[in-house]
């Protein structure tokens, strides 16, 4: 994935609690609906038992306008309340990257 520099990171770091309640079905709803927003870049996620998704943007303000979507506030809401035991949000410049890559 090549962005154009530079661009923001939002890093959501988690811990899940038990049972999937609806999780897996909100989580690719959620990421089908930030793939619409203006100024979204790109997303990658994994999860083995810490959670890291991160979604990249074009500006602060594009990730402000995504944090104040109605639908991802009911499930940020429903998140604290049903499936996470932690989280952690940060928000990052991105000004330089570099990656390997082995020829097979």
């Amino acid at each position: 994935m090549e962005l154009q520099k530079p661009y923001y990171a939002v890093i959501f770091t988690s811990k899940r609690t038990e049972g999937d309640d609806g999780y897996a079905e909100m989580a690719s709803k959620m990421e089908a609906l930030a793939r619409q927003q203006p100024g979204f870049l790109d997303f990658e996620s994994a999860r083995d038992g810490l959670g890291i998704t991160i979604s990249y943007w074009e500006s602060l303000r594009a990730i402000a306008d995504w944090k104040s979507n109605i639908e991802h506030q009911f499930a940020q809401q429903k998140g604290i309340k049903d499936w996470y035991s932690w989280y952690k949000v940060r928000v990052c410049l991105v000004e330089r990257e570099y990656d390997f890559s082995k020829q097979i």
